[in-house]
């Protein structure tokens, strides 16, 4: 008997989504899981940390930024409370409210680590404290995007993430016409798994079904995840969504980092400092902005990075940037949230795609429990594919015909 097409096409499909399934089961339950973990960090961290983000509002001005880093390095509990004996200062988070804490942040050590943050009193740069929970959700993050192999972004993880996303794209694809019921119209058999199984066909019911339901978060999670892992990936999503003299500014190639380091051995730097940046952006935005972060050039150089969050935000990925001459106090660029198209919106606010923020709290919880479901697909799948020999019927021996007139 001839096998219709429809039914090969499905055998290797079958097959595909199986063994994909069974060497990414693993390495997607775990990059799922540490999503999920990380779904309420914000909110988390700022219940361990109230007694330390907030102070008591007082009628003298605020330090400057350069003060207060002064300050804060010459004190004597610096190092008891950071635990940290020294440490550079990288970025500094500053806010209109007079009662919030500033924010202090440390570039890497020689070994690629980054000493905790902390927050200090704007008044007189006291240290009130290191946030807790931060060390343990930034080795979370890193155990998600980068399963934790050296090089974080620059190593080999970021890769193997990437390919871990683009294989569940062919199981979620797979997945979906493998299951395609007969009745396509019925939401009962699409929706509505069979409890009244029991073992191979309860795992069915329940990998097909609930797979069903969490399909478009996943499809949404690996297409934004896709952003971090593959440059090429990010380029097309910025040329096809993005204006293009924005796309052109975004796909330039950047400066070789034997440049900044030539520059170094020709011309001593000299240490920049906030202030004057810091007066500029606030001649700029007046009483606009919620929160800033400032953040110094990574590598010799003069232009500090503003990132600045209106009181009306209610997403982290909506803000505004600029950049400004820390030496001049001019700025050399500035783009504003309200001034994107709708493309370059969706470009800005990626991450917040990707872990359901913008559809407000109920999409944080949506995008959580279907991360943390991911290991029950994997487990699922596993005992269905260990179960299928025992559906295989032992070939019956062929049956001896009457021939007319014997």
């Amino acid at each position: 008997m001839a096998v219709r097409p429809g039914h090969m096409i499905k055998a290797v499909l079958l097959q595909v989504h199986s063994i994909a399934g069974l060497v990414l089961a693993l390495l997607l339950a775990l990059i799922a899981l540490t999503g999920a973990i990380m779904s309420f960090e914000d909110e988390i961290v700022d219940h361990l940390n109230t007694g330390i983000m907030h102070v008591a509002p007082r009628e003298m001005p605020a330090l400057m930024p350069d003060e207060l880093v002064a300050r804060l390095m010459a004190g004597q509990d610096f190092g008891q409370v950071s635990g940290q004996v020294s440490g550079q200062v990288s970025a500094v988070m500053l806010s209109s409210d007079p009662a919030a804490a500033v924010r202090i942040r440390f570039a890497r050590d020689e070994q690629g680590a980054r000493p905790n943050s902390l927050y200090v009193d704007p008044y007189d740069a006291r240290v009130l404290g290191a946030p807790r929970g931060e060390a343990f959700f930034a080795t979370v993050r890193k155990l998600h995007r980068w399963l934790l192999i050296p090089g974080d972004a620059k190593g080999w993880g970021r890769q193997i993430t990437g390919v871990a996303a683009l294989g569940l794209i062919v199981m979620l694809v797979s997945g979906l016409v493998l299951r395609w019921p007969r009745r396509a119209r019925s939401v009962k058999m699409w929706l509505k798994p069979n409890l009244g199984l029991s073992g191979r066909g309860l795992h069915r019911s329940l990998h097909a079904v609930i797979g069903t339901w969490v399909l478009p978060v996943y499809l949404v999670m690996t297409l934004t995840g896709l952003w971090y892992s593959f440059d090429w990936y990010k380029d097309g999503v910025v040329w096809l969504l993005s204006r293009p003299e924005v796309s052109a500014a975004k796909m330039q190639p950047k400066m070789s980092a034997k440049a900044p380091r030539a520059a170094a051995r020709s011309e001593p730097t000299r240490p920049i400092g906030f202030d004057l940046a810091w007066t500029t952006f606030r001649r700029e935005e007046g009483d606009r902005f919620a929160r800033a972060l400032l953040t110094l050039p990574p590598s010799p150089g003069t232009v500090i990075r503003i990132r600045s969050w209106g009181r009306n935000s209610a997403l982290d990925t909506a803000r505004d940037e600029f950049r400004i001459d820390a030496v001049t106090g001019q700025v050399a660029s500035a783009e504003r949230y309200s001034d994107k198209t709708f493309g370059e919106k969706i470009i800005a606010n990626v991450l917040d795609i990707h872990r359901g923020a913008v559809l407000g709290w109920p999409g944080k919880l949506a995008f959580m429990i279907a991360a943390a479901l991911m290991p029950l697909f994997s487990v699922t799948g596993i005992l269905l594919y260990l179960s299928r020999p025992r559906l295989r019927r032992p070939a019956q021996a062929p049956q001896g015909r009457l021939v007319p007139g014997e």
